[in-house]
């Protein structure tokens, strides 16, 4: 990844700087594909080998559709997607939202085929990793296929705290666990854990959650009036951390 191995970030930049920088290299979800056995740093060598290219995509735009072949995995340098399907009776469900510094593409590499669709929330640069070249290259360097194992288990993990949380967890908690699960993605990024930026709409995070659009911007009023939260507009501030722990753990 040779150009984006000069990009760096500021200490904890805020919502509004992440929408516009790109991540750190050492933050970035595709790494660890560059680390070697026995190393816990990515080998630079390597990452610039695996020479991915850019694409910029604006807001609405989709970066895959229903069906289409599995070309690429990809590394959000900066913006942030979502991705959908939906049921056979048209309705839209949400299955993530994928932000800053996040790789996308990889839970379909066992199909070959996207089972998602994947839009753009806002303005999105996008480092990308040609499947063809990352299997040629995975064969000289072994270690490529493991580590992107790892990513894989991670991914597989996701899903599964998700399931938990549908079923296990009535809104106010869900909500608050999202809220939780987005600050600790974006500090695992380099960015500032307490505020950060909601590209996605209520009606989308409540579609993600399993609740209404009203109900969710309802929960929202009551944890900032609860001084858990400040909300303005698409902007989050995370006032008290523990109790929104606290409230997530209930």
């Amino acid at each position: 990844m040779p150009r984006l191995l000069n990009h760096t970030v500021s200490v904890e930049p805020t919502a509004e700087a992440a929408a516009c920088t790109a991540v750190a290299c050492r933050n970035c979800g595709l790494y660890q594909l560059g680390r070697l056995p026995g190393r816990e740093e990515a080998d630079p060598t390597l990452l610039q080998r695996i020479a991915c290219s850019r694409r910029q995509l604006r807001k609405g735009e989709y970066l895959y559709r229903l069906d289409e072949p599995v070309r690429a995995v990809y590394a959000i340098r900066y913006g942030s997607l979502k991705s959908y399907v939906l049921s056979g009776d048209g309705r839209l469900q949400i299955t993530g939202f994928h932000i800053v510094g996040e790789p996308l593409g990889l839970n379909d590499l066992a199909t070959g085929r996207h089972t998602s669709e994947a839009q753009i929330l806002e303005p999105t640069s996008l480092c990308e990793v040609p499947l063809d070249h990352l299997e040629k290259l995975s064969v000289e360097v072994p270690s490529i296929r493991s580590q992107m194992l790892i990513i894989l288990s991670r991914e597989v993990q996701h899903y599964q705290e998700l399931m938990l949380m549908l079923g296990k967890k009535n809104a106010e908690e869900r909500l608050a666990t999202f809220l939780l699960g987005l600050s600790s993605r974006f500090e695992q990024h380099g960015f500032s854990p307490l505020r950060f930026n909601l590209s996605m709409s209520r009606g989308d995070i409540g579609t993600y959650l399993g609740i209404a659009e009203e109900t969710t911007c309802r929960l929202f009023s009551r944890l900032q009036e609860e001084g858990l939260i400040r909300a303005h507009r698409r902007s989050v501030e995370i006032r008290d951390l523990d109790r929104l722990r606290q409230l997530a753990l209930r």
